[in-house]
């Protein structure tokens, strides 16, 4: 069911992990729309900020943070500072591949603060302001692996699961105001994703037939703008988080060991 239908975003649009990938796509898209746009990643902006302005955004700003710590959320806001933002794409995470034991600490820990920690906290400061004005849009990336025990994956795939349901249970708390909340459910696609996760060297990362970011970017888009909830992008990843949710989740995990165990 969809909620709030619009033609195209309008206003001050802020999108996180813009520096490639489905973020760049997404930032595009709102540059498109004639958004001012502050594009945010942990890696060097320089090409999301040309290809916004090439894509017709006059307004462009850049931040170089890490959300994945306290102080590059409160670097975010301060930046924000008290400009009403009318769109919240929040794109940025990321992976870690390998089993979990073998894995250290500190980068377990950086997954989750980045995907969820991070996430969660921009989420609940720009939320707030947006009830209040009782408008605005909220995009987050989540996965289908969110619905997959994630054997080699361990711990991208949980914190995709908190952020799948969180986008749910946000939504539906929110369905009496003009807020909406959608979350992009991609499968595997070709970013930069398995190269920063280590996981070249598996099925997953390996696959030829990966989904093109700017298509998962523009089925994202497309489902903010008619006001979804959710949106598996790809018919194949449709099907895949049907039977996900139907078979076994020892076979789920079974087979997602295929897919990312290293070779």
């Amino acid at each position: 069911m969809s909620k709030n239908p619009i033609d195209k975003l309008t206003g001050y649009c802020v999108v996180t992990g813009a520096s490639s990938g489905i973020g760049l796509e997404l930032a595009k898209l709102a540059a498109k729309d004639g958004c001012a746009l502050l594009l945010v990643a942990d890696r060097d902006l320089t090409e999301a900020e040309n290809a916004a302005k090439q894509h017709g955004a006059s307004d462009v700003e850049t931040l170089k943070v890490d959300l994945g710590t306290k102080d590059g959320v409160e670097t975010l806001a301060k930046k924000i500072g008290n400009r009403p933002v009318d769109a919240l794409i929040a794109n940025a995470g990321h992976g870690l591949g390998d089993a979990f034991l073998t894995q250290e600490w500190d980068d377990i820990a950086h997954v989750i603060d980045t995907n969820v920690k991070g996430t969660v906290s921009l989420i609940h400061k720009l939320g707030a302001e947006m009830v209040l004005r009782n408008e605005g849009r909220i995009l987050v990336t989540g996965s289908i692996a969110g619905d997959m025990p994630g054997s080699y994956q361990l711990v991208y795939n949980s914190t995709k699961a908190f952020v799948n349901d969180f986008c749910v249970g946000l939504a539906n708390e929110l369905k009496n105001t003009e807020v909406v909340v959608s979350c992009l459910m991609p499968g595997v696609t070709d970013t930069q994703f398995f190269e920063r996760a280590d996981m070249e060297d598996t099925q997953a990362g390996q696959m030829k037939n990966k989904a093109d970011p700017a298509k998962v970017a523009r089925d994202g888009y497309d489902a903010l703008l008619r006001g979804e909830t959710q949106e598996v992008s790809g018919f194949m990843n449709k099907v895949q988080d049907v039977f996900a949710g139907i078979l076994p989740d020892e076979l789920v995990a079974k087979m997602h060991r295929r897919l990312a165990k290293p070779e």
